[in-house]
């Protein structure tokens, strides 16, 4: 039965807002009108209001009202409502119930909207992966196969826990890396505004002290004033060149040649390379684990966690794989052909395949890497964050030194 998002307003004039499932918008406001109320505006929610064009029709969850506004749920967010989902269901309750009580609790009007629009296509016979691939923006391909496959194999409790579990995994790791390069990246920052200040600002003010003195001027003072002259005259042509550069190179990175050369250039890198290999390569193993695990087919598996893969290099080599294991070979040779996955990674594979537990070594690989990327990732910030300082420091060493070395040659000439 369809869900209607509603406004009215009571006897006494209060508004009321709300969501109900009936067969038509004429008997959403019927009943509305039963309950004593006033229906002012009556709106079908979710995938059910796509129209015969195949827009969607409803105004919250639209692709096209929503083009700017926000997800439903966050990363946060969709790990919370998964294991609260999940804690449900293993419970046994029905998954019409667990949504509906999941919609009483929503936070928002956008979230109960959505859970309702869930409900509704449950209700009227549909699976819970099929109602949920009708909203591609908030539930990614992954997302989707994995409830499928948990509903196929009757474990969709155990499925959604895992899911829970590889959400909060992947947000850790996240959160993490992103520690690890916030203070280097505000240090930097810091840093530029700082010099830009003084070059543009302090030392051509403390320059105009000597200009009447007639004398030559340190090398120093001289260079740092051409410098800082460059930086007067052009310093916003430069920015808004460089502004100009980043958006035309993000518009060329859309071409998948380009791209997929770029990619292969970026992960040949010392230092960013390795961790964007370690990263790339231990989300893929933490997603084919998981599909794996949940039954799904290994072509399936394979061709889903390719497509987690934020690497254009690292995809294609993982579709060469899926073309070798389509052939008949096994996972681990397929792997270990393509260089740019770690040797773990098959390592593992070889393992889980002799032993028949390939889930459960694909896990430990996931595992394994992502504690690798966390450790570079702490080692290079540990290693940046003195290095930024001390740099930082030159530049205003040779600042000062620039606006002082004028102050004692004129002592000197004094004396």
């Amino acid at each position: 039965m369809p869900a209607y998002s509603f406004e009215s307003i009571d006897a006494q004039g209060r508004p009321r807002r709300g969501v109900l499932e009936a067969e038509t918008a004429r008997a959403a406001r019927t009943t509305l009108r039963g309950q004593g109320l006033v229906p002012l505006q009556v709106e079908l929610v979710g995938a059910a209001a796509a129209g015969t064009d195949g827009r969607d029709l409803s105004s919250a969850q639209g692709r096209g009202a929503g083009f700017f506004a926000g997800r439903v749920f966050d990363p946060s967010a969709l790990c919370v409502w998964t294991r609260q989902l999940a804690g449900l269901v293993s419970a046994s309750l029905p998954l019409e119930r667990a949504l509906t009580a999941l919609c009483d609790e929503a936070e928002t009007p956008r979230q109960r909207n959505l859970v309702a629009g869930l409900r509704a296509e449950v209700n009227a016979g549909s699976s819970f992966a099929r109602a949920l691939a009708q909203h591609p923006r908030e539930f990614s391909p992954i997302y989707v196969g994995v409830i499928g496959a948990g509903e196929q194999s009757g474990n969709l409790g155990v499925v959604l826990e895992r899911l829970a579990d590889d959400l909060a995994e992947q947000q850790a790791l996240k959160g993490r890396l992103l520690g690890a390069a916030l203070y280097p990246a505000i240090v930097t920052v810091v840093a530029f505004v700082i010099v830009m200040f003084l070059v543009g600002y302090v030392v051509p003010q403390v320059a105009n002290v000597f200009a009447g003195t007639k004398k030559a001027l340190p090398w120093l003072t001289v260079a740092m004033l051409s410098i800082s002259a460059l930086v007067r005259s052009y310093g916003v042509f430069f920015l808004l060149a460089l502004a100009l550069a980043l958006v035309l190179g993000r518009f060329a990175l859309r071409g998948e040649a380009l791209r997929l050369r770029f990619d292969a250039a970026f992960l040949r890198l010392p230092l960013i390379g390795r961790l964007a290999r370690g990263y790339n390569a231990a989300r893929f193993a933490n997603t084919l684990a998981m599909l794996a695990g949940a039954g799904v087919p290994i072509l399936k598996a394979l061709q889903a966690a390719a497509e987690t893969l934020n690497n254009r290099a690292m995809r294609a080599d993982a579709l060469a794989a899926l073309v070798l294991v389509r052939e008949g070979a096994p996972l681990a040779s397929a792997l270990a052909q393509h260089k740019r996955f770690p040797g773990l990674l098959a390592m593992f594979s070889r393992l889980g395949e002799q032993t028949g537990q390939l889930p459960l070594m694909l896990q430990r690989a996931a595992a394994q890497l992502g504690n690798e990327v966390q450790r570079r990732a702490l080692q290079l910030a540990t290693i940046l964050e003195p290095a930024l300082i001390v740099v930082m420091g030159l530049v205003v060493m040779l600042i000062v030194l620039a606006v002082l070395l004028p102050i004692i040659q004129l002592n000197q000439l004094v004396r």
